[in-house]
């Protein structure tokens, strides 16, 4: 079983992704601001990091690009999950290296086609 770590601030939000993602079968991991987020990544080293753009902290973005450049994270895959959805913040993301942006609020079916995506 494949360990996710959900970085969301928004209960609502974290609650849903979480729920889509342990119906899915995977064990998932919560954090609400990007200090949580990086001691999570550091312990537990997961296997996908969905992650919100806007935070507590450093942004999103900030985060992916530093998983980016870290050898030891960089191949884990990054997913944004935000409600700044613009062609820009979309650029932004694929330029860090991110593997895939959606948009909120997160539907389930997107959600799994990402995640297979990923597994291919």
């Amino acid at each position: 079983m494949s360990t996710i770590l959900v970085v969301e601030d928004g209960i609502t939000d974290m609650q849903m992704i979480s729920r889509y993602l342990e119906q899915a079968g995977y064990r998932v991991m919560g954090a609400k601001s990007s200090e949580e987020a990086q001691a999570k990544i550091t312990e537990n080293k997961p296997d996908v990091i969905f992650l919100d753009v806007i935070l507590p902290g450093k942004s999103g973005f900030e985060i992916c690009r530093e998983l980016k450049d870290n050898p030891n994270t960089k191949t884990i895959p990054v997913v944004f999950c935000s409600t700044k959805n613009s062609d820009v913040d979309k650029m932004w993301g694929d330029m860090l290296g991110a593997d895939a942006y959606i948009s909120k609020p997160v539907q389930k079916d997107e959600l799994e086609g990402v995640l297979q995506k990923l597994n291919k």
